[in-house]
C-alpha cells in the first residue's frame, strides 16, 4: 500500500496479533479489543486521505492492507465500530436526510449497493458485505470545505448556478471522480451551502453567495439567469466558430486564386461573406443577451441598496420611537426654565449677602466718626508764648542783619487758614527772641502760608 505505515508494521509478532480476528464480544478482553481499534481506525482514515477518497469498502481495505500475502481478519468489525461512533456512515444513510432529487441523478452507488446491506440485515447476517461502501465523515467534510474554496476563488464565483459538468471540470484536481464530487455536494447540501436540482434534464448546482448564511432555493429568476448565461456562452462560442470559418474561407480563396481557379475562389469568398453576416447577426444577439444580464445585475444591486435603505429606515424608526418635536421643545423649555431659576437663586444669594453687611457698615461709620471727634483738639489752638527778650546783636557769626533774614528758610506756599493776627503775633515772637537761642519752630500744620 502507498500509505505511510506505522512502525509496528515491520513487527511480525505485533502484526500477527493485529491481523487476527476480534473476539465475539468486547467484554471478553477489553484491552485487546481497544488496542486493535486504536490501531486500525486512524490508519484507515490516513490511508483514504492519502488516496484522495472519501469512501471505502471492506474489499478496498483488504487490498490496501495486505501483508505478506495475508489480509486483516477483523476489518469488518473495525468498520462496524467506526459506524457506531459516527466516524463512518453507509452511503444510503449519508444521503437519506438530503433532498431525494439526488436519487434521480443516476448515482448508481446510492441505489444498488445499499440493497445488499439491507438484505443481509433482514436475513440476520451481521457481516459487512465486501463491496458495501462507507463514507468517512471526517474526509468528506474536508472535501466539502476544499470544494467551496475552489469555487469562491474561481472566475465562476459571480455565478450562483453552475451545471454539474462545469463544476466537474472546475474541481477535477479536488475530486478525482464523480462519486467524490457527489458526496462532497451532499455534505454541502447538509450544511445548507448548496442546493441541487434538475432543469430540462440538466443537473444544476446553486451555491450560497458571499455574505449569505445559507443558500436559498432555486427560483424562477435563478433559472432564467442561468438560461441567459448559457445562451451567452453558446452565442459566444458560435460567433467565434463563424469567425474562424470565415478566415478559413478567405485563406482558401487566396490559395485558389493563386492556382488560377477564379470561380472556386469567388465561391469561397461568397461563403466568407455569408459566414461574416451570420456572425454579425449572432453578435447582435449576444450583445442583447449581455445587456439583459447587465440590467439584471444592476437590478439586483438596486434591490440590495433598497434593502439597505429599508433596514436603515427601520432602525431609525426604532431609535426615534419615543422622540418627537414636541418632546424636544418641552425639554428645551425645561432646560431654559431651570437656567433662569438658577440665575434668580444666584442673584438672591448675592443680594442677601450685601444686605447682611448693611448693619455692620452703619456701625463702622459711627465708630469712624467717634474716632475723628476724639482726635480733634478740645479747645482753641495753643501757640507758644511770644519771647520778650530782644534778639542778640550779633545773631549768627559772620552774618549781618539782612544776611540773617536771607538765611531763613522760604515761607511755605500752602494755606493753612491762619489769620493775620496770628501771623503778627508769630512775627513779634520771633523778633524779640534771644539772639543766642535758636528760633522756635512753628508746628507744620499751623505754619503761615505767606508773610503779610
Amino acid at each position: 500500500m502507498s500509505a505511510d505505515l506505522p512502525p509496528d508494521w515491520e513487527d511480525d509478532e505485533r502484526m500477527a496479533f493485529l491481523f487476527s480476528a476480534f473476539k465475539e464480544s468486547r467484554e471478553v478482553n477489553i484491552t485487546e479489543w481497544d488496542s486493535k481499534m486504536l490501531f486500525w481506525m486512524p490508519l484507515i482514515v490516513s490511508a483514504c486521505r492519502q488516496r484522495g477518497a472519501v469512501c471505502v469498502s471492506l474489499q478496498d481495505l483488504n487490498d490496501m492492507f495486505q501483508r505478506k500475502g495475508s489480509v486483516p481478519m477483523g476489518l469488518g468489525t473495525v468498520i462496524q465500530g467506526m459506524a457506531r461512533c459516527g466516524k463512518v456512515q453507509k452511503e444510503s444513510e449519508f444521503a437519506a436526510n438530503v433532498d431525494s432529487g439526488w436519487l434521480s441523478w443516476g448515482v448508481g452507488l446510492l441505489l444498488v449497493r445499499p440493497l445488499k446491506w439491507t438484505l443481509s440485515t433482514l436475513l440476520g447476517n451481521s457481516r459487512v458485505p465486501l463491496e458495501e461502501s462507507f463514507v468517512i465523515i471526517e474526509l468528506v467534510k474536508e472535501k466539502a470545505v476544499e470544494l467551496m474554496r475552489v469555487y469562491r476563488s474561481s472566475s465562476m464565483a459571480g455565478r450562483s448556478l453552475l451545471s454539474f459538468q462545469e463544476l466537474r471540470a472546475l474541481t477535477t484536481h479536488v475530486c478525482p471522480d464523480e462519486t467524490t464530487l457527489c458526496l462532497a455536494l451532499i455534505q454541502l447540501q447538509r450544511e445548507k451551502q448548496v442546493t441541487v436540482s434538475l432543469h430540462e434534464g440538466e443537473k444544476i448546482v446553486k451555491f450560497s453567495q458571499a455574505g449569505q448564511g445559507r443558500v436559498s432555493p432555486v427560483s424562477d429568476m435563478d433559472v432564467g439567469i442561468y438560461q441567459l448565461q448559457r445562451s451567452e456562452r453558446l452565442l459566444g462560442d458560435r460567433v467565434e466558430a463563424l469567425g474562424l470559418e470565415a478566415d478559413r474561407c478567405r485563406e482558401e480563396a487566396r490559395t485558389l486564386l493563386r492556382e488560377g481557379k477564379k470561380s472556386q475562389a469567388l465561391r469561397c469568398l461568397r461563403g466568407q461573406k455569408h459566414m461574416e453576416k451570420r456572425a454579425e447577426r449572432l453578435y447582435v444577439q449576444l450583445e442583447t443577451v449581455k445587456g439583459i444580464l447587465d440590467r439584471i445585475a444592476n437590478s439586483q444591486t438596486d434591490r440590495l441598496v433598497m434593502q439597505a435603505y429599508q433596514a436603515g429606515v427601520a432602525a431609525l424608526r426604532i431609535s426615534l420611537k419615543d422622540v418627537t418635536v414636541e418632546r424636544a421643545e418641552s425639554l428645551v423649555d425645561q432646560i431654559q426654565e431651570l437656567c433662569d431659576t438658577q440665575d434668580e437663586v444666584n442673584q438672591t444669594l448675592a443680594g442677601s449677602a450685601l444686605d447682611s453687611s448693611g448693619g455692620d457698615t452703619d456701625e463702622l461709620e459711627e465708630e469712624l466718626k467717634s474716632l475723628l471727634e476724639d482726635s480733634a483738639p478740645d479747645g482753641p489752638l495753643t501757640l507758644p508764648k511770644v519771647p520778650t527778650q530782644p534778639l542778640p546783636s550779633g545773631r549768627a557769626p559772620g552774618l549781618r542783619g539782612d544776611s540773617f533774614l536771607d538765611a531763613l528758610p522760604p515761607v511755605p506756599d500752602s494755606t493753612f487758614g491762619i489769620t493775620d493776627e496770628e501771623l503778627d503775633r508769630e512775627l513779634k515772637r520771633l523778633s524779640v527772641a534771644d539772639t543766642g537761642s535758636a528760633p522756635a519752630l512753628v508746628p507744620a500744620k499751623k505754619r503761615p502760608e505767606t508773610a503779610q
